[in-house]
């Protein structure tokens, strides 16, 4: 887990009544933001503008713990000891706002900050891989076409790939780059090669998941953790292998890594931006509208996002995709009405 303190240690909690929870001058005054190591990059350079504007402001503290694991901290609660922003790099899950509800957290505003891609990776001296959904889907699946695993070389998934092992450095289960490639990629590529599999997702969802979605144990896929840099260092160490990760890191790490393109299209700021390059995914900040009030600057913290995720804004030089400018006005009258999400909305 990556950890960002802009500005020195975290100021203990004064002992008041939570603002959060109804009553007076809250007890927490800095802002506090968990989950996607996509969104991470973004949501702390917008911490250092936050700084920057108001040297008085307390800096925000950003965490790196993957979507998953922080959908779980956001939605445990309402209050100083809770987080008051949650980075995801996938819509939040039905389950997990019926999770954060029980934990009376329902007021939630949604805002799509931008667009991303599941960026496949390779070392500039790799062996030029081209790939398709159902490559991966053969190479990845736990049980692809309801059979174990065997395929040890890309060349046993496809005569046309070269004969180096299958070895995929990726994000863990706790991910929403993990959620995205699975629906995305391993989905598509599970449904392409197997007639019956798309029948069944609706028939039987949870068989449908293990027969698309079950990634394989066996060590051709690694779990790298939440840390995408240490991806990109393993692929300079391992020429042959393929690493998984966010758009924005394969762009900061142009100059030692290649992104391999899948069903013909590179992943390019153009080809996502445009929805050609399959692994197109929008990326979100989940707000808790209770701490708007009890929380100092997070409302100068959201306007400040909404200010710099434009075309030509800074988000977009550090790798973030804009997203359409309607869905960019979208997202920025949600941070000015403060309208929460509709949870009919969710799947």
């Amino acid at each position: 887990m990556r950890r960002l303190l802009l500005l020195g240690l975290m100021m203990p909690l004064v002992a008041c009544q939570d603002q959060a929870n109804g009553g007076g001058a809250g007890a927490r005054d800095q802002i506090t933001a968990v989950g996607s190591s996509t969104v991470y990059p973004f949501t702390t350079m917008v911490a250092e503008q936050y700084v920057a504007s108001d040297p008085q402001a307390k800096a925000p503290v950003i965490e790196s713990t993957g979507t998953g694991a922080g959908m779980k901290l956001f939605c445990a609660g309402v209050g100083a000891a809770h987080p008051d922003i949650e980075d995801a790099s996938r819509r939040m899950k039905a389950s997990e706002y019926r999770d954060c509800a029980a934990n009376n957290v329902r007021d939630i505003l949604e805002i799509q900050v931008g667009i991303d891609g599941i960026a496949f990776a390779e070392a500039k001296n790799g062996p030029k891989m081209r790939l398709t959904p159902t490559d991966l889907y053969l190479a990845l699946a736990a049980a692809p076409n309801g059979k174990p695993n065997q395929r040890r070389s890309w060349a046993d998934v496809n005569p046309a790939l070269p004969a180096t092992p299958i070895q995929v450095y990726g994000p863990p289960a706790t991910s929403g780059t993990r959620d995205a490639l699975a629906e995305l990629i391993l989905t598509k590529g599970c449904e392409a090669s197997n007639p019956a599999a798309k029948p069944l997702a609706k028939s039987d969802a949870d068989a449908h998941k293990a027969l698309c979605t079950r990634v394989r144990e066996d060590g051709a896929y690694v779990d790298a953790g939440e840390n995408d840099n240490l991806i990109v260092q393993k692929l300079q160490s391992n020429p042959d292998a393929i690493g998984v990760f966010g758009y924005s890191y394969l762009e900061a790490n142009a100059e030692v890594v290649n992104g391999v393109p899948i069903d013909g299209v590179a992943p390019t700021y153009a080809a996502i931006a445009a929805g050609r390059y399959p692994g197109s995914r929008p990326l979100y900040l989940y707000v808790k509208k209770a701490h708007l009030n009890a929380i100092p600057g997070l409302r100068a913290f959201l306007k400040l996002y909404a200010g710099a995720w434009g075309p030509e804004g800074p988000l977009v030089r550090r790798g973030l995709i804009a997203a359409p400018d309607a869905v960019r006005a979208r997202a920025a009258q949600v941070i000015v009405t403060e309208t929460p999400l509709d949870p009919a909305t969710l799947s």
